[in-house]
């Protein structure tokens, strides 16, 4: 579907960046494991009383410390995903990746010198490794009928890249210094500059493309002419990349598509950041503060992350089932694609539901599938929503419409730090709060219902509109 073989070269290299960097700040837990041992915010344990009147360490505001940082982090790396949505439509892909090194580059760094500093250092790290996405996703673009399983594929390898963290913890239960695990991945930081020069595109992949479409260094020269035009929003001046320019920005930010979309990602992704945000003091909970068991569960957490690039493109699949197939007379390629994604939609509020209730539940062997299902959910979760914004909207507005959706969500996110207090005031039981978020994340069946009532309006529609052609 395109001029050479440097996309699929760039698909691979994208899939190996985006598993191993992209999205380590989801592996918070395994992290603030090695973090309490080597005394970060130590200070703030202190000696209290148990049942039996025996010295105990209080280390509630430690946890409080690490839970406030990833909220900060995880608000950030939404947050800031729309300004970047902008940089990346208007300046193309060299400049918004040479930010997301230049991010990445300074959060191993900056951790190594202060505690306080973990507060920027997973900042940055969140949101270098979302500009790493963002600026790979697009290479779903040259293989057509497969775009949108290319697309989940991506943000699945993200979710699993949470198991760097395990893999760091591994390493430092051997003996392997923090400092120098975290050097060296900084000096991988060569490995996103060539890639950044030699293997993706100055500006932006167009879609669709246009006939014998080339770039990277395997391709000779590229036409950069159409990738810049298609840049600049003038991409209906080349007969070549017909993009639908029918919707204005405006337009699809006040759709009832963009509004339920984003009720669908917010609810969803509270309850996710909340679990990892709170997943080391809930272990401890459930264990009675028995370490082992905590670092087995924690490791069982991050293995499970893995998987998150094997589960993510049966979304894809799923998405571009009716691809290549025949479609009713009259009916556009975006109506068939629309009605791909009502089941997308439906089997994520359904895991987010069954995750939930798991979740919520005091009962410690049961956290194995919990951590199955929430694996399973935030592959479908992120890989369905960038994909599903490429078929609902015209793709000369995805990075602005994906990085508003994000950063919306970033602030409907916010809510996860009342609910730590919440829980906090609870005497450090969650189970209320959790049986709340079970309760709100039912308000994600709306999206997939509203999208199959519209595709059912639209079919309905052009029944009628043929029964009167051929009744005149």
């Amino acid at each position: 579907p395109f001029g050479c073989k440097g996309g699929r070269l760039d698909k691979r290299t994208g899939l190996v960046e985006c598993l191993c960097f992209a999205g380590a700040v989801f592996g918070w837990a395994s992290l603030v494991f090695v973090l309490k041992e080597e005394g970060y915010f130590s200070s703030l344990c202190v000696n209290g009383t148990g049942i039996n009147g025996t010295y105990v360490l209080d280390c509630t505001e430690q946890d409080e410390q690490f839970s406030l940082i990833f909220t900060i982090a995880s608000f950030m790396n939404n947050f800031l995903t729309l300004p970047n949505g902008f940089l990346f439509d208007r300046f193309g892909t060299t400049v918004t990746r040479l930010y997301g090194i230049c991010y990445v580059f300074c959060f191993f760094f900056s951790f190594l010198v202060l505690a306080i500093l973990l507060f920027p250092a997973l900042a940055l790290l969140a949101v270098g490794g979302i500009l790493f996405l963002m600026t790979n996703m697009q290479v779903g673009n040259l293989f057509g009928s497969r775009r949108s399983t290319i697309i989940t594929l991506y943000n699945g390898a993200f979710d699993s890249s949470s198991a760097l963290f395990l893999v760091i913890k591994l390493l430092h239960e051997r003996g392997i210094a923090l400092r120098s695990s975290f050097l060296f991945l900084s000096a991988c930081s060569v490995i996103h500059l060539l890639r950044t020069f030699f293997l993706l595109p100055r500006k932006l992949i167009p879609y669709p493309l246009p006939d014998n479409y080339t770039y990277g260094i395997t391709c000779g020269k590229s036409d950069n002419r159409i990738g810049e035009v298609a840049e600049n929003g003038d991409a209906q001046k080349v007969e070549e990349v017909p993009l639908n320019k029918d919707k204005s920005f405006r337009d699809c930010l006040l759709s009832r598509f963009f509004m339920w979309h984003l009720l669908w990602l917010s609810v969803m992704q509270l309850r996710h950041y909340l679990f990892i945000g709170t997943l080391n003091p809930m272990l401890q909970r459930l264990t009675a503060g028995e370490s082992s068991l905590v670092s087995q569960y924690t490791n069982a957490f991050a293995i499970t992350q893995l998987c998150g690039v094997l589960c993510a493109p049966w979304n894809g699949l799923i998405m571009d089932r009716h691809k290549g197939k025949p479609r009713a007379e009259g009916e556009s390629e975006q109506e068939v694609d629309l009605r791909a994604t009502v089941l997308s939609l439906f089997l994520t509020a359904l895991q987010c539901l069954l995750f939930s209730i798991c979740a919520s539940t005091p009962y410690l062997p049961l956290q194995y599938l919990t951590f199955v299902l929430q694996v399973l959910n935030r592959s479908f979760l992120y890989g369905g929503n960038a994909a599903f914004i490429s078929v609902a909207f015209p793709s000369c507005h995805f990075g602005k419409l994906y990085g508003l959706v994000m950063a919306l969500s970033a602030v409907f996110s916010l809510l996860q730090y009342p609910c730590f207090a919440l829980v906090k005031v609870l005497d450090g039981d969650p189970l209320y709060v959790n049986i709340g978020l079970t309760l709100l994340s039912l308000l994600a069946f709306i999206h997939p219902l509203s999208v199959y009532l519209h595709c059912r309006s639209v079919s309905s529609q052009r029944v009628k509109n043929k029964a009167m052609t051929q009744s005149s």
